[in-house]
């Protein structure tokens, strides 16, 4: 803790989704933070145990497990997330999809990776119709089916619906201002003590070290990046990056080192990022003006260094150093 202000800045963090969750923000002196953790924690909690491919309990689990076209009664926060998510996979023409969770464990993610060329060769044999066109959600009674054998995997968004959370969670708690994030998807609240807005380090997109690239000031707003650089496998002298190709049910070949997306919720920025990657800048950078999306796509440029495409479609300034 600090002061800034005559306030306490107050950095909380603790384990969530097979990582951690942050949180910043400042209270005045002699206010505990105690019940904005708890309340915090109840939040990210509960999206894990609804959305995470991890637990044998969870809903989505339980979804995956029900044969088609039976109806599988869900809680809010994840009808919210499953809209939300065959939304952006009917916006982007199917470059995000929801439902690879086969697809991603054929290729070695996720909880019970598989590790066969057979089940890769069964799973990138045949065009199958995207998920936002085999999955069917009935929001007003909270459920929803699938119309073929699939399995749901909700990594490209649960994050970002999780710092979202987050920072409702503590804006309950009388919050109006900080930073709330998971595993690098942030949600900001409101503007520092001073005015000016939250210093957001963006990373580059390095296989071996953490180093930062580029420091913005972010207000009011949240930014997720998806990249190859974090998570992939090793199939021979081939590094494969995590980010599926829907349309080939691989992953994606040559797609951008990292893209980062900015937007009101971290949700939509989550999901967006993921779309952005599988349609490059040509494709996503015509969605991302319509949406009004700012999106900073990296490539390697061969050399050691990396090419930059910036779309600014936010009204809002971000101010950048």
């Amino acid at each position: 803790m600090s002061s800034e202000f005559g306030l306490i800045r107050h950095t909380l963090s603790g384990p969530v989704m097979g990582t951690r969750w942050q949180a910043l923000f400042h209270l005045p002196e002699g206010i505990s933070a105690e019940p904005v953790r708890a309340a915090m924690e109840v939040a990210v909690r509960r999206v894990d145990a609804q959305m995470s491919a991890w637990i044998e309990t969870s809903d989505l689990n339980r979804f995956n497990r029900t044969a088609p076209g039976i109806w599988v009664d869900l809680p809010p926060e994840m009808m919210a997330v499953l809209d939300l998510g065959l939304t952006v996979g009917r916006l982007s023409r199917g470059a995000f999809d929801i439902a690879l969770g086969s697809v991603t464990r054929a290729w070695g993610f996720g909880p019970d990776p598989a590790d066969g060329s057979a089940i890769r060769d069964e799973i990138t044999g045949g065009r199958r119709p995207p998920g936002h066109e085999l999955v069917e959600l009935d929001l007003p009674n909270g459920r929803a089916r699938a119309h073929a054998p699939l399995a749901l995997d909700l990594n490209g968004i649960a994050k970002g619906f999780g710092a979202d959370r987050l920072a409702e969670a503590a804006r309950m708690q009388g919050i109006s201002a900080g930073v709330f994030g998971i595993d690098g998807e942030l949600r900001v609240l409101g503007s520092r003590p001073d005015g000016r807005g939250w210093p957001i380090v963006l990373e580059k997109p390095d296989y071996e070290i953490r180093d930062g690239l580029k420091l913005i000031e972010l207000e009011a707003a949240a930014i997720a990046t998806s990249g190859d650089y974090r998570h992939w496998v090793d199939l021979g002298e081939t590094r494969l990056p995590h980010t599926m190709d829907p349309a080939r049910r691989a992953p994606l070949p040559e797609g951008p080192a990292s893209v980062t997306v900015i937007a009101n919720a971290c949700a939509a920025a989550d999901a967006w990022a993921t779309a952005f990657t599988v349609l490059g800048e040509r494709a996503g950078g015509e969605i991302a003006r319509d949406l009004g999306l700012e999106v900073l796509f990296l490539r390697r440029d061969g050399l050691g260094g990396f090419t930059e495409t910036f779309i600014e479609g936010r009204k809002t300034p971000v101010r950048r150093h």
